[in-house]
C-alpha cells in the first residue's frame, strides 16, 4: 500500500489556498494536513502535523516563503520544501534554493504537475520551472550583499539615513556608503530606484 504524503500549505489568499487544497485532495497518495496564511506560522504547523512536504507561497505577511524555508530546513531537515510564486522573478529561485528548497514551481502551473513535483522531491529528486531557471542562469548572481539588501529593505519605506542609522545600528556614514554601492551596483539613479530593480529582480 502506498503512503500517504502529509502536505502542508502555507498560502496567504485563502481562495488560491483552498483552490490548491482542493486540486491536491483528489490525488489518492496525498493528504493537506494543515494550511497556514501566514510565514510565520509555517515550522509550528510543520513541527505540528508531522508534515512531509511543505508547499510554500513567496509572498506572505509574517515573513516570507523563503524565509520561512530556510527556518524549516534548519529544525526539520528532513521535509521537502516546494516553493510557489506568481513573479518568475530569478532572483527569487536562487534564493529559494539556498534557502534549501527542493522545488521552485509557478503558481500557474497545472495541478497534476504540482503533484509530481511533490512526488519527485520526496523521492530525492530536485524540481525547477525549466523557465525560470534558464532566466537565473541568464541573470547571473545577485550582486547585492547582505547588508547592502538589508538597507534597501529598511530604505523601502523612504525613511531618512539617519532613521536607517538608528533602526539598523549602524553611523549615518555606513548607511550611505551601503546605498551608494547598492545604487551603483544596479545602475540606477537613486535609493527609491534601486529598491524598485532589486525587488523585480527578486534580489530583496
Amino acid at each position: 500500500m502506498t503512503r500517504t504524503i502529509k502536505v502542508l500549505l502555507a498560502e496567504d489568499q485563502s481562495m488560491v489556498r483552498e483552490a490548491l487544497a482542493a486540486l491536491l485532495g483528489l490525488e489518492d497518495d496525498i493528504e493537506v494536513v494543515a494550511q497556514v496564511a501566514r510565514g510565520d506560522e509555517v515550522v509550528a504547523a510543520v513541527g505540528a502535523h508531522g508534515v512531509d512536504v511543505a508547499l510554500l507561497d513567496i509572498e506572505m505577511p509574517g515573513c516570507t516563503g523563503i524565509e520561512a524555508a530556510a527556518r524549516v530546513h534548519r529544525q526539520y531537515p528532513a521535509v521537502k520544501l516546494v516553493v510557489l510564486t506568481t513573479f518568475g522573478r530569478p532572483g527569487y529561485l536562487r534564493s529559494a534554493m539556498e534557502a534549501g528548497a527542493d522545488a521552485f514551481l509557478v503558481k500557474d502551473a497545472p495541478a497534476a504537475q504540482l503533484a509530481e513535483a511533490i512526488r519527485k522531491v520526496l523521492a530525492g529528486e530536485r524540481v525547477i520551472d525549466p523557465t525560470l531557471a534558464a532566466a537565473a542562469l541568464a541573470e547571473g548572481a545577485n550582486p547585492l550583499t547582505e547588508r547592502e539588501r538589508e538597507v534597501l529593505r529598511a530604505a523601502a519605506d523612504g525613511a531618512t539615513n539617519a532613521e536607517l542609522a538608528t533602526a539598523l545600528h549602524l553611523s549615518q556614514g555606513t548607511v550611505r556608503n551601503y546605498l551608494s554601492t547598492a545604487i551603483q551596483k544596479l545602475a540606477v539613479r537613486n535609493r527609491a530606484e534601486a529598491v524598485r530593480a532589486a525587488r523585480e529582480k527578486g534580489w530583496l
